[in-house]
């Protein structure tokens, strides 16, 4: 077998875990070479908290995970992929370890040494605050409530199943004394939220933020990823949430030079219209930039406009205020900041003061901390990014029309002058140094957790005219783009990132392509959906919410016949106590309302997983043509559209799966390829991604990072419902967009679409040769997707 290409041409996503471990993945090899990829994409492998499913709670980065199989299993992985012609891309996370001291080796010595520990420089910990002791949330209660659960039990202090280290000759000292005696200070868990003086992942205690800008813990946290790099074992690298870090793009570097230059992807989410900055040494995103316009082709504006207008008057008056998509964010934004976020905006709002405080600059002084609180709040909540990277990126993203918004919330109009102090500061107006450095790092740190926190946890629950538009990277707001959008969004793809990572389903993602497919439908006939769901509502009581009902009769549309009923209802039922927790309207994850949560349950249960519900269902069978046609487009437009496709495991075939944990249940793969259900044939999506990927194989020169794209533009009355481009003249992809719309006017009628010169064979129907122009009727008859390779002369 030849060795895989320093570039991938397609890669897996494999989630690995203890239920699938490095076995079942080498395993599964010759089924995923078979599909012709280039790369298995696999999730974080170094040792993480025991159990874990996702593998981003690092505790030792020195280690490859033992639950896995350990460094052998890896390596044997590795061997086996190469025997197949494949290589390895592994996920890294550098932003944070998990906070469990038992089984974090490098924790567990700082909790026990202190800020004196060699060690200590890893972890981003305030150590002026709290009396210089690491708050930790793992008390259920108040101490007084819970001093007689912490037993001490030699060198250690054990409290359930967590173990803390006693500092050197404190172990006799009575319970009082022994906890001030400390590194750490145990408390309630609720405490978190107002004290905590280490930065988190978002607002997850149970993550702690690593200070990778030091080259120290570079070195020390990267060296087994580097030595499984330079070996050969590994590939290529995807880097988790970079935004968290320090300095993303001094990382970014620092890794580049470090790796040799491999092929690189970060995660990172671009806002509409934000550009990834060109100075990091990547090769592009994951992909959630591809994901938003892949989607938004198989969307109708005016469909989707009133789908928003049914939305609102049957949802009303329980909507976020209306349901309107910048005012549902913002007020995410306040709340998120001012609740889950407390102790970020605190420590922010104490290096402010403290610069002002202590700085020559006059304009700086007699800032009180509440007015710079109140302006950098004002300033967080209406960034439309997740952050700025540098003074000079800072002006287009705290712009001055945000701050003369912020101006306002002050009544005194000095007082507002704290506005322009924060702002002024992030430009680098005041200079350069350690202070004002700090302050801007911590600005930009915060931004990125409120922005995931209050856009992504918060408002994509509570905005839901169109589940399908509330994905990561999305615009729920304005998801649908146009032909001409998409073609310039490829060009601008060919041109920059040629090598970017692009994907349709991922482990993070709300709900899987195939879901979202089905609801993009919905945009097509709002008003058929509006009138089966008041048929199918007539009757169904209690119905807890007009938001969270919209929200579950998509959710159960989506997912469609998936299995038997009461593992169907059990997902169904799940994924929308996670939805009501995130949303925080009527419940929380911290503040739970258990009746509330017990209605939810049985309007589900009543309602769209019972007899009501087939109404749905009936819909969904009558529109499954056209989700049909939205699946395999959506399909074969990501596999051969600019970057590099990653599919997500299982999503070779249909794949409906809600957000997690129900989308990373172990994967299933059987002997000959048979995906593992025991049956011999193969799904017509499954059909078109190996059509596309053993193109892709068979003519990387076509696809690669020298290739061209150029939009093809169908003629006639339907024009519009044709998507079609070429790549490097010698292949042509078209796919039916809207093709409800499509048949509800009178279907192709006229419409053609020119081919560029030459001679045209249809890939996956032999005999089927097209040249010059072609009827869209003919050339879709068989099939809503087409993909064309030119014959020689």
């Amino acid at each position: 077998m030849p060795p895989a290409p320093a570039v991938p041409t397609a890669t897996y996503r494999l989630q690995l875990q203890p239920d699938f471990p490095f076995s079942a993945a080498t395993t599964a090899v010759p089924h995923l070479a078979a599909l012709n990829i280039s790369h298995l994409h696999l999730s974080p492998v170094l040792e993480a908290v025991p159990g874990s499913r996702h593998g981003y709670d690092v505790v030792d980065p020195t280690r490859v995970r033992e639950e896995l199989g350990g460094e052998e299993g890896l390596r044997e992985l590795s061997r086996t992929a190469r025997d197949h012609g494949l290589g390895l891309i592994l996920d890294i996370v550098p932003n944070h370890m998990a906070m469990s001291p038992r089984h974090n080796p490098a924790l567990w010595e700082v909790l026990r040494d202190g800020p004196s520990s060699p060690r200590a420089r890893w972890f981003d910990i305030d150590w002026e605050a709290q009396g210089g002791q690491v708050l930790l949330p793992v008390l259920g209660g108040p101490l007084g409530e819970e001093a007689d659960r912490l037993k001490v039990d030699g060198d250690v202090l054990r409290y359930h199943d967590h173990a803390f280290p006693l500092r050197e000759g404190t172990a006799g000292l009575p319970l009082p004394r022994l906890l001030d005696a400390q590194w750490y200070r145990p408390v309630w868990w609720r405490l978190a939220r107002t004290e905590l003086n280490y930065r988190r992942f978002f607002s997850i205690s149970e993550l702690i933020g690593v200070r990778v800008e030091d080259p120290e813990v570079f070195a020390a946290t990267h060296a087994k990823i580097l030595e499984l790099l330079h070996e050969g074992v590994v590939d290529g690298l995807r880097v988790d949430h970079p935004d968290g870090l320090a300095d993303p793009g001094g990382y970014l570097r620092r890794l580049h030079e470090a790796t040799g230059g491999r092929w690189t992807v970060v995660e990172k989410i671009l806002a509409d219209g934000e550009g990834l900055p060109a100075s990091w040494p990547v090769a592009g995103t994951t992909g959630y930039d591809a994901l938003r316009h892949v989607d938004g082709l198989f969307m109708d504006p005016a469909g989707f406009g009133e789908l928003l207008h049914r939305y609102r008057a049957f949802a009303a008056p329980q909507t976020d205020r209306g349901g309107d998509w910048d005012a549902t964010v913002r007020r995410a934004a306040y709340k998120v900041l001012t609740h889950e976020l407390a102790a970020e905006s605190d420590r922010l709002t104490r290096v402010a003061a403290r610069l002002c405080a202590t700085s020559p600059e006059t304009a700086l002084r007699d800032r009180a901390p509440w007015a710079l609180r109140t302006a950098l709040t004002e300033l967080l909540v209406r960034l439309e990014v997740y952050r700025p990277y540098s003074p000079e990126d800072a002006a287009t993203v705290v712009t001055e029309e945000a701050a003369a918004e912020a101006r306002r919330a002050f009544a005194v109009p000095e007082e507002a002058g704290a506005v322009d102090v924060v702002r002024d500061l992030l430009l680098g107006r005041y200079g350069d140094g350690h202070a004002q450095a700090e302050f801007r790092t911590r600005f930009a740190q915060t931004a990125s957790a409120l922005r995931a926190k209050s856009v992504e946890d918060t408002a994509f629950y509570r905005y839901v005219p169109l589940l399908s538009a509330t994905e990561v990277g999305g615009e729920p707001g304005d998801p649908a783009v146009g032909p001409d959008r998409f073609h310039a969004y490829c060009a601008r793809v060919q041109r920059d990132w040629p090598a970017t990572g692009t994907v349709l389903s991922t482990h993070d993602a709300k709900r899987s392509a195939d879901v979202r497919a089905a609801l993009h439908v919905l945009t097509e006939c709002p008003g058929r959906w509006a009138d089966v769901l008041a048929e199918a509502s007539r009757g169904v009581e209690p119905v807890p919410d007009g938001q969270l009902a919209w929200a579950a009769w998509q959710t159960v549309f989506g997912l469609g016949p998936a299995g038997d009923e009461r593992a169907r209802e059990e997902r169904v039922r799940e994924a929308l106590l996670k939805h009501v927790r995130e949303a925080g309207l009527f419940t929380s994850w911290t503040e739970q309302e258990p009746p509330y949560e017990e209605a939810v349950a049985r309007f589900v249960a009543a309602g769209p997983c019972g007899v009501p519900g087939r109404k749905v269902a009936e819909l969904r069978e009558a529109l499954e043509p056209h989700i049909r046609a939205n699946v395999l487009g959506a399909a074969l437009v990501h596999l051969t559209m600019p970057g590099v496709p990653d599919l997500y495991q299982g999503t070779e075939r249909e794949y409906r799966a809600l957000v997690d944990p129900d989308n990373r249940t172990p994967p299933r793969f059987g002997e000959n390829g048979d995906g593992g259900d025991g049956g011999g044939g193969r799904s017509e999506k499954e059909a078109v991604t190996r059509a596309a990927l053993a193109l892709r194989a068979r003519r990387p020169e076509v696809f690669g990072t020298s290739a061209s794209y150029e939009p093809l533009a169908a003629v006639g009355p339907a024009a519009d419902h044709c998507l079609a481009f070429a790549r490097s003249g010698e292949v042509v992809t078209a796919v039916t967009r809207l093709s409800l719309r499509l048949a509800e006017s009178g279907g192709w009628r006229d419409t053609r679409l020119p081919l560029p010169r030459g001679r045209w064979a249809d890939v996956r129907e032999p005999g089927r040769e097209f040249e010059r122009e072609v009827r869209a009727a003919e050339l879709f008859a068989a099939s809503p997707v087409v993909l064309l390779e030119r014959l020689p002369e």
